[in-house]
């Protein structure tokens, strides 16, 4: 049941990613192909560092329906593209489903693997967000994880939450649902009621005041 569950939600998280991947880059104007691949990046990404890491296969290299499900992605963008493109909103939507779901794949797979649970909260944060740094890169905008607003501490604590689900001695499943709903959350709630993080800029300024 539980790797049923851990394979709905890769599957999820994989789609959900690529989605605001090619969105962003149907926003630039990418040909088919830039699209895919920006998609392919965000989904990717993360979990390929994440296993190299680990010293492990990159989880992709043997199953290709993650490939797959890009496309399949594609096809909706290009499909409802007038809609996905034009709102903002959707990018942020999909863009917080990938995040949160791959943290959670993230710290599993770390604790699958014997690492302790520090140790995996960093792999689970690291897998959900450099799928979003280098899809930033690749379209050529500022990664969000480096803008004051909470992305990478909105992982860190979905991680916190799971390990204090599984101290008091929940099920994981119970687990995995409680952090990615603290990171889903965290995200929407830092964007619409403009939480951030200080700035070095911010600091620099109060130093010379």
């Amino acid at each position: 049941m539980n790797d049923l569950f851990l394979l709905i939600i890769e599957i999820i998280g994989t789609m959900a990613f690529a989605i605001s991947g090619i969105r962003l880059a149907a926003a630039k104007n990418f040909d088919w192909f830039g699209a895919y691949s920006a998609g392919l990046v965000t989904a990717i990404g993360g979990g390929t560092m994440r296993d190299v890491l680990l010293n492990t296969t990159p989880f992709w290299m043997n199953n290709g329906w993650y490939l797959a499900v890009t496309a399949v992605s594609l096809v909706i963008v290009i499909v409802f593209k007038k809609h996905l493109v034009r709102l903002n909103q959707t990018f942020l939507l999909f863009d917080t489903i990938g995040l949160a779901l791959f943290v959670v794949i993230g710290i599993q797979k770390t604790l699958l693997f014997g690492f302790p649970m520090w140790t995996a909260i960093f792999m689970g944060t690291m897998t959900g967000a450099l799928g979003g740094v280098l899809r930033d890169i690749f379209v050529n905008v500022e990664p969000q994880i480096f803008r004051k607003e909470v992305y990478a501490t909105a992982c860190i604590a979905g991680g916190i939450v799971y390990w204090l689900v599984l101290l008091v001695g929940l099920d994981d499943v119970i687990a995995q649902i409680a952090c990615a709903v603290t990171v889903i959350l965290l995200r929407i709630l830092s964007v619409r009621r403009k939480w951030s993080i200080p700035s070095m800029h911010d600091y620099n300024e109060n130093t010379q005041e």
